[in-house]
């Protein structure tokens, strides 16, 4: 499979996250070619901070190969990682991340920092941006201004 296809399991999956009112980002962990897990925002559901996509799918792929250990693996997500999600992502010893939509608050893959190709840190991960962009970028956006719009309805009653 190609980047965009697994991205486009990765949207799938952000999609679920909107039944529980969660951000929609989802995420999906391969190894040789095969998913391993998947996640979904779930803060809002479990009222967890660390809830982000990137943390579930790492939890799972830790439990699906018994082992911390991630190397070998490709993390795909359709926004870009923060800070706390980059770091869990070098420590699992993730190899490459590729992600759809930049987050230009948070963004710690490029955009704000580069934490996962730092040469400072004793593993790095590749980083390809952009797979899908637009349509993660887009179910970002849609889902943010519905918010505000739901917001602003409410302080009107």
């Amino acid at each position: 499979m190609t980047d965009e296809q697994f991205m486009l399991i990765a949207l799938k999956e952000a999609k679920k996250a909107l039944k529980t009112k969660d951000v929609p980002v989802g995420a999906v962990i391969v190894k040789d070619g095969k998913i391993i897990s998947k996640g979904r925002n779930e803060r809002e559901k479990y009222n967890d901070a660390t809830s982000h996509a990137e943390i579930v799918a790492i939890r799972r792929a830790n439990k699906k190969l018994k082992s911390w250990y991630l190397d070998g693996c490709v993390l795909y997500v359709t926004m870009e990682p923060c800070v706390m999600c980059a770091g869990a992502i070098i420590n699992s010893r993730i190899e490459k991340i590729v992600f759809g939509a930049s987050d230009f608050r948070f963004g710690c893959c490029g955009t704000l920092y580069n934490l996962p190709e730092d040469e400072r840190f004793n593993h790095r991960a590749r980083v390809v941006s952009g797979v899908l962009g637009e349509q993660c970028a887009k179910l970002l956006t849609d889902f943010f201004k519905e918010l505000r719009e739901k917001q602003s309805r409410q302080t009107k009653e």
